[in-house]
């Protein structure tokens, strides 16, 4: 399992292959296969530079990995390019001296990162304000308190200067925040209400996704939710997260068999409960066709004004997409008796 550490000039991970391990994988596929956002070429030239030792010492690439080795790799990190303003369309709800609420649409990024350098909110944000927080010293990510999945559409308050950030910052880290989700997910949870529980960390099969992981491992995290709507085999739900975890809301309801509608990563763009045939499967099919996402909504988000001390709500409407799959199923997926 790779352990991760990263410094301001560097990005270190050890590696140590377990016991089971079938030997003769290539040391440069075996890299890969673990390193998120590595391709085989990058690790391969890492090697060749020395950024990569074998038990203490140099390898090639096509060396063949034994049970029991151990991989360290340190990798000299290059600053992030500056964020740039672009003009773009933006959905502000509100906005003050201190803070922006805005409702982010479903496909696009939060802020530049390894493959989405530009196009994301915050360079629409720098187009948009004068001054944004620089709360957290990177240039790529100026006025960003939290963030969504790229495909969660929703409400987020982007913070205009570092007090507000701190302060924002301190809600999050101490729960004095309202937040709620609206989600579609496949089948019907056992209780109208319920409490998820489970640690969450990188799948060790996939490093692209999440999963529940042991006691232990990964961080722990706490979804609340209750059912909203229920329909034939699917459910609306609405959530609130105790903690903030890389796609806790989509992990948490796969780990319990209630895969979110329409999520393509995690399994909910197929029919999980029901018959797949006839007219009910090409509706379905017709839906994953034109959604192309998972059915996640960031709907509500109320806090106390950093600079005012008043309490603010904010509410933000379903896209378009997620409405039609709602209109979709209220007129064709007759609700039965959950309890």
């Amino acid at each position: 399992m790779p352990n991760q550490q990263d410094s301001p000039k560097v990005t270190e991970y050890h590696f140590k292959v377990p016991p089971g391990h079938h030997s003769g994988t290539r040391l440069d596929k075996y890299i890969t296969s673990f390193v998120e956002n590595a391709s085989r070429t990058k690790v391969q030239k890492a090697i060749e530079e020395g950024h990569v030792l074998v038990n203490g010492k140099q390898e090639k690439s096509s060396y063949n990995m034994q049970p029991g080795d151990e991989i360290d790799i340190t990798i000299p990190k290059p600053p992030p390019p500056e964020a740039k303003p672009e003009k773009m369309d933006l959905d502000i709800l509100y906005e003050d001296d201190d803070i922006i609420i805005v409702n982010k649409k479903a496909g696009r990024v939060v802020h530049p990162a390894y493959g989405n350098w530009t196009g994301t909110l915050v360079n629409g944000l720098l187009w948009h304000a004068d001054q944004l927080s620089l709360e957290e010293e990177e240039s790529i990510r100026p006025g960003i308190v939290h963030r969504l999945d790229k495909d969660t559409s929703g409400i987020l308050v982007i913070a205009k200067n570092d007090e507000a950030h701190r302060i924002l910052s301190d809600y999050f880290r101490t729960k004095d925040i309202e937040r709620t989700y609206w989600a579609i997910i496949w089948g019907v949870p056992d209780k109208e209400k319920g409490t998820i529980t489970g640690n969450i960390g990188r799948n060790p099969s996939d490093r692209k996704k999440m999963a529940v992981v042991p006691e232990g491992k990964g961080k722990h995290a706490v979804t609340h939710y209750k059912v909203i709507e229920y329909f034939d085999h699917l459910s609306l739900v609405e959530v609130k997260l105790e903690t903030g975890r890389t796609h806790q809301i989509r992990v948490h309801f796969t780990d319990r068999h209630h895969w979110v509608f329409g999520d393509p990563q995690y399994g909910g763009d197929s029919v999980r409960y029901g018959p797949n045939t006839g007219s009910r499967k090409q509706m379905f099919n017709n839906l994953f066709a034109s959604l192309k996402r998972q059915c996640l909504h960031a709907k509500t988000l109320g806090f106390e004004h950093p600079t005012t001390g008043e309490h603010v709500q904010f509410d933000s409407p379903l896209p378009d997409d997620f409405q039609h799959v709602l209109d979709m199923l209220r007129q064709n997926c007759q609700p039965e008796p959950i309890y």
